[in-house]
């Protein structure tokens, strides 16, 4: 039932991990880390994405860094009283590999073949909608596609 959601939502509700590999694999540089927000215990909320500099990028596109935390704090807060995580980097390799999610407490990926179809073409399909990541020029504002 997961495969037949709408891209966002696929790529924002369980699959975010898969789109930020493909995201690595376009345009990764050696300054791009995943990030886990892993909430606490008895919480839900987990989501990966990719940050650089003083951005991000997942399933809504880049985004100031800052701006993105605090809105997603401020958005799980309003749902959940007493919600929090802690904000992790992750090595590139755990993205789609479930034997090495696993080594971290609280985290298991599926792996792209995991799916009910390959998820990572779907991934490169989704990322044609943005365009390349922005600098940190300071007059560049994020991009979206």
């Amino acid at each position: 039932m997961r495969w037949n959601l709408p891209d966002r939502v696929f790529f924002a509700c369980g699959a975010c991990h898969i789109l930020a590999h493909a995201f690595l694999m376009r345009y990764g540089t050696d300054d791009m880390t995943p990030l886990w927000l892993h909430p606490h215990a008895g919480f839900t909320g987990n989501h990966i994405l990719i940050a650089w500099d003083s951005w991000v990028f997942d399933y809504h596109g880049y985004c100031h860094r800052q701006k993105f935390i605090d809105h997603y704090f401020l958005r799980a807060r309003q749902r959940w009283a007493g919600w929090d995580a802690e904000i992790k980097p992750l090595p590139r390799d755990v993205l789609i590999s479930e034997e090495k999610s696993r080594q971290f407490d609280g985290l298991r990926l599926r792996e792209p073949k995991q799916f009910l179809h390959d998820a990572l073409p779907r991934a490169e399909r989704f990322l044609d909608r943005f365009t390349p990541p922005p600098t940190n020029h300071p007059h560049l504002k994020p991009h979206q596609g």
